[in-house]
């Protein structure tokens, strides 16, 4: 009875110690998003006397019309909703296609392919020559250079392909036996059983899409093809600039408008679409790295 007691009361202790854990990183997490959201909704003025730390202390949404009557904002905006859509779409079925192609075994030097495609997960040819090859591929201030130099991953195809090693030869053999070609059995019968793997894939990818302000950044001088982030990432590192002062002309409301407020309510308008979509992915994302981690 005492070694049974006192292994109950050391178990206590041990999850009460995990759960003090658990909520302080909890907080330490989620308390930097609440921050930002309070004083997006804050005036700005009022802000920049500080001190608002749990609840907007005089609630306002002039920072949210300044975001949206600028019509950079919400050109930005739709052009990374196009880019990932486009981006995700295009990503996932190119990559498939040529995992479906590694996944077979009997694929001649398939070995060698994988060998020349692990060498590029750990070495790249720089920014330098990158740059070079998408100047000379003619993508500088061209939306497909948010496409094409990113439509195949290798990672992504290691996924795919051990999902694709793992569906049953029976139902590839009942297609050839019916007539179907390999493009009808990778449409028809691959893919509608791989939605795991590729809700996983997208996710990956739309992440990635939705956050990239880099291509903006170093491929595009056009202002009308620059994404969100590119177009925040400007905003923060130019608070003082034309853009936003481009961000509060012609409102009305720039008396209770502040340049970091509007960065505030920026970086909500940017964030607020991927968080949402995220939990609706989680268990296909946790599914997919398992797929890559332990059977790859």
């Amino acid at each position: 009875m005492f070694l049974t007691s006192r292994r109950t009361k050391g178990e206590f202790v041990f999850d009460l110690l995990n759960n003090i854990l658990m909520v302080l990183i909890c907080f330490a997490t989620l308390y930097p998003i609440w921050y930002v959201l309070i004083n997006s909704f804050n005036d700005g003025k009022d802000a920049m006397l500080g001190g608002i730390y749990w609840w907007p202390r005089i609630f306002s949404i002039e920072n949210y019309k300044a975001v949206f009557n600028n019509a950079g904002i919400l050109t930005a905006m739709w052009l990374t909703v196009a880019k990932t859509l486009v981006g995700v779409f295009a990503h996932v079925f190119f990559t498939a296609m040529v995992a479906y192609a590694f996944s077979r075994r009997d694929l001649i030097g398939g070995k060698l392919y994988i060998l020349l495609g692990t060498i590029t997960m750990i070495f790249s040819g720089g920014l330098i020559p990158t740059y070079l090859l998408i100047r000379d591929l003619h993508l500088l201030d061209n939306f497909l250079v948010y496409i094409i130099p990113v439509l195949f991953s290798f990672f992504d195809l290691i996924i795919f392909m051990t999902f694709f090693r793992d569906i049953p030869d029976g139902l590839e053999e009942a297609g050839r036996i019916d007539g179907a070609n390999d493009w009808t059995i990778f449409l028809k019968i691959v893919l509608p059983v791989s939605m795991p793997v590729l809700a996983t894939i997208a996710l990956f990818h739309g992440v990635y899409q939705w956050n990239d302000y880099f291509t903006g950044i170093i491929y595009i001088n056009n202002e009308s093809l620059q994404p969100i982030q590119t177009f925040l990432y400007r905003v923060v590192a130019q608070s003082s600039s034309n853009i936003m002062t481009t961000a509060l002309q012609g409102n009305a409301v720039t008396k209770s408008v502040t340049s970091q407020s509007v960065k505030l309510a920026t970086m909500v308008v940017t964030t607020l679409p991927i968080v949402f979509a995220y939990p609706f992915l989680q268990r296909y994302f946790v599914k997919g790295m398992m797929i890559g981690s332990i059977k790859g």
